[in-house]
């Protein structure tokens, strides 16, 4: 145990016992990281913008723009014609263009449906939205306008009536009240969430280059030759690592909580215990890895070969629903897809009689991978550039 212990140390030592290693490993992903929450931390709270030009006259397009803003969802911005809504959606000040064509009341009145135009640059929820509202609105004002024609017997101005049954449609006196029943994780947390996987990932880069080197160097040789078993190296390297990861997580999650003030919508201890969890297996992996490569020129390799592909398929640059049936799949094999998991499953309020199945394949992927690790990591050999 002591052997373990003084190899853990020295590469806790190694790694974050210098200021650059400490720049590298916990205050750079620190400060990329709080920048990630800090963008994602307000997504889907601010409305999005959408732009309008509106050519009527009449109480219809008032009242279809004055029912837009009233969602909340969007901040309308007025432009003075259509060609300055194309020029504005073009240059990306706008997520959408609602432009309302002159004479667009009179036509209701008539019983036509006349068209309003939408533009966007590409298609956005947020501009699938819109059209979504603007089309219902505008059968409502048809409904309403065709009621209006077929009772009117001449005594009245049917554009007057039509203008105030529409004014008073706009004081909803039946309104709802939005419940948030805590059943989906806010928008965002996804992205938080994967991001710091990546990061805590990138130990495995770090964990196997050491390794290497001290293979390289013949250090591992010279510690194999005194009273120390193979599987003590192994486990020593494997416990510096993710003593280092435990360092990195804290001071993340410090940095979230109570500088940036980002509601991570679970207990802390539990995002905790996920991040730690995750970092036992990329442990795993590094000890795997250290021990099947043994040339340190493709420890560099690892990057493009385990943690971009693995963090690509395990959900952590995207949701898992939008990916083929077969890639969800092969995703139950990667650490991540668990780890994203067991946060979504916290994050809706799940207990421990859910969260015991992704922090059990967590687990069991870290015996696997380690014991996998310490039985070929062979410390007596070198590496072949030696």
């Amino acid at each position: 145990m002591n052997n373990i212990l003084t190899i853990g140390l020295n590469m806790v030592k190694r790694i974050i016992g210098s200021r650059r290693g400490i720049l590298t490993f916990i205050i750079l992903p620190s400060i990329v990281l709080a920048g990630v929450v800090s963008v994602t931390g307000s997504m889907g709270e601010n409305p999005a913008i959408v732009l309008y030009t509106n050519m009527d006259n009449g109480a219809g397009g008032k009242h279809l723009l004055a029912e837009l803003e009233s969602t909340g969802d969007y901040k309308l911005v007025q432009k003075t014609d259509e060609a300055v809504l194309k020029e504005s959606i073009i240059g990306q000040t706008g997520e959408a263009g609602v432009m309302i064509p002159a004479g667009y009341t009179s036509e209701l009145l008539a019983g036509k449906q006349p068209q309003i135009s939408l533009y966007e640059l590409k298609t956005t929820e947020t501009s699938i939205m819109v059209k979504m509202k603007t089309n219902a609105i505008a059968d409502e004002m048809l409904s309403t306008a065709t009621l209006i024609r077929s009772a009117d017997g001449g005594s009245t101005d049917p554009e007057a009536q039509f203008a105030a049954i529409l004014a008073k449609t706009e004081q909803h006196s039946v309104g709802s009240i939005r419940t948030d029943y805590n059943l989906y994780p806010r928008e965002g947390l996804g992205v938080v969430v994967g991001l710091t996987l990546m990061f805590l990932m990138g130990l495995v880069t770090s964990s196997v280059s050491i390794i290497m080197d001290d293979r390289k160097g013949r250090t591992m040789m010279r510690m194999f030759s005194a009273p120390v078993r193979s599987y003590e190296i192994a486990l020593g390297n494997f416990l510096g690592s993710f003593m280092v990861g435990l360092i990195q997580i804290i001071v993340v999650l410090v940095l979230g909580r109570w500088v940036l003030h980002y509601d991570y919508e679970i207990p802390l201890y539990l995002y905790f215990l996920v991040l730690a969890a995750f970092m036992l297996v990329s442990m795993g992996i590094a000890s795997t890895i250290a021990g099947l490569v043994r040339n340190p020129n493709n420890a560099g390799m690892l990057n493009m070969l385990i943690l971009t592909p693995t963090c690509m398929l395990g959900g952590c640059f995207w949701p898992l629903a939008i990916m083929p049936d077969y890639m969800q799949k092969a995703a139950n094999f990667v650490p991540q897809k668990w780890a994203i998991q067991a946060v979504d499953i916290a994050a809706t309020g799940g207990g421990w009689n859910e969260l015991w199945l992704p922090f059990a394949i967590l687990g069991l992927m870290a015996a696997v991978l380690l014991a996998i690790g310490s039985a070929i990591l062979r410390p007596s050999e070198a590496g072949i550039s030696a």
